[in-house]
């Protein structure tokens, strides 16, 4: 894990004190030539680290049905900048423990954050970042963003044309128990076949096909617990909303990020607009850090 773990040195200023009994004004006066430089040099230091302030560590939340590598070409261009990524894992389990495994992965890092979050991944950075000062900027990617009460599965089916919404989930998931698990819930996989049009419309097939097999599932659970007070009322956010998003659809995505005051950009793409067009979501997130530092 890479996390930004800065100190700062503190310079201890020691003062000789006069040996002589009798100094002359001369002396007296080159002797305080020494703090004045040093006040001065302090000045100028204070001022180059106002005009330099220390990067923030950009954190990348994945969503459901995806992974930690539909961030790779984000994360390339970042880098190349200079920056600090990070992209832990999302566990998909339902936004109670996401939300505190998120939590707990931010307090690891140390300075400012520019939190981002793909799909289920914004629902997820909405409540981590609630109350954590660290976290600067928060910008949502084809992603939900919820008010306090609403739930996933509430706000995927608010507005007309989502691929995940129909009478018969079993059609296009491929639901699978898991150990632990509550009563009735399970892992839902899109099936690989109706992957492509629904979460990857527009990439190439070849391309489909790998990020089909290589999806991570959501616990049912996550569609229908609440949530919390959203980070999003008190830190500033950006959006990018992909205008050919089958998954969330488009007006959803505007309506949540309209509400939350964000500053949108839209982008003709699927729901997987970072990886369709990494440049353009790559340009927001750094609006994010400039606005904000």
């Amino acid at each position: 894990m890479n996390t930004n773990r800065t100190g700062r040195g503190r310079m201890r200023l020691r003062l000789g004190l006069a040996a002589a009994a009798a100094a002359s004004v001369a002396a007296a006066s080159a002797a305080l030539l020494v703090p004045l430089g040093q006040a001065a040099s302090a000045q100028t230091t204070t001022a180059s680290a106002s005009r330099h302030p220390v990067k923030p560590t950009i954190v990348l939340v994945h969503g459901a049905w995806a992974s930690t590598s539909s961030w790779n070409g984000v994360i390339s261009r970042l880098q190349a900048l200079g920056y600090t990524v990070d992209a832990p894992p999302n566990t998909l389990m339902g936004l109670k423990f996401d939300d505190a495994y998120l939590k707990s992965f931010l307090h690891s890092i140390s300075g400012p954050i520019v939190l981002v979050g793909h799909s289920y991944g914004g629902a997820v950075v909405t409540n981590a970042a609630t109350g954590d000062s660290q976290v600067k900027a928060l910008v949502y990617v084809d992603a939900f963003m919820p008010a306090q009460g609403e739930t996933v599965g509430q706000l995927v089916a608010a507005k007309p044309g989502s691929c995940v919404v129909v009478k018969n989930p079993t059609t296009i998931f491929d639901l699978v128990p898991y150990p632990g698990a509550p009563a009735g819930a399970a892992d839902a996989y899109l099936k690989q076949s109706y992957f492509p049009n629904c979460i990857a419309n527009g990439l190439p097939a070849a391309e489909q096909r790998q990020l089909a097999v290589t999806q991570l599932p959501l616990s049912t659970v996550a569609l229908t617990q609440k949530s919390g007070i959203p980070a999003w009322k008190t830190i500033p956010s950006w959006a990018v909303v992909g205008t050919q998003d089958h998954t969330i659809p488009p007006a959803e995505l505007m309506f949540m990020a309209k509400r939350a005051h964000a500053h949108i950009t839209t982008v003709k793409a699927p729901h997987v607009s970072m990886i369709l067009d990494p440049g353009v979501v790559t340009n927001v997130i750094l609006k994010a850090v400039h606005a904000t530092s």
